[in-house]
């Protein structure tokens, strides 16, 4: 059941949003400094190909303080507008039965594009 709805979500949008974070993620690894950021940008790319079947696990709070910073400066360089762009499809999706898996997938992203540093996927 995962294969056909991620192949409707590929088919329907999923397939942008990955494109829209590889992009993002190849213009944040140019500049030295966004490296860390445009590593964290490609696993939002990965999940939001294929989101069914893929658990994102929280590994605590991100091991060292440098992570926990990042985790801050990203979610006020762009995580937070990010996560706001999911939760409006996640509420626009649930409004019909039909959609309300793609919404819980939207809602899944909107979780790991606010803190991505300390989080695994698996």
């Amino acid at each position: 059941m995962n294969i056909i709805l991620n192949i409707i979500w590929v088919v329907f949008g999923g397939l942008m949003i990955a494109i829209e974070y590889a992009v993002s993620s190849v213009a944040m690894i140019l500049t030295i400094i966004g490296i860390p950021f445009g590593i964290q940008t490609i696993k939002l790319a990965r999940v939001a190909l294929w989101p069914f079947g893929t658990d994102i696990s929280n590994t605590g709070w991100p091991s060292g303080c440098l992570a926990g910073i990042m985790n801050v400066v990203w979610w006020f360089l762009g995580g937070f507008v990010i996560a706001l762009t999911h939760l409006g499809w996640g509420l626009l999706f649930c409004i019909t039965i039909v959609g309300i898996p793609f919404g819980l997938q939207h809602f899944k992203l909107m979780k790991l594009a606010l803190f991505p540093f300390g989080k695994t996927i698996e």
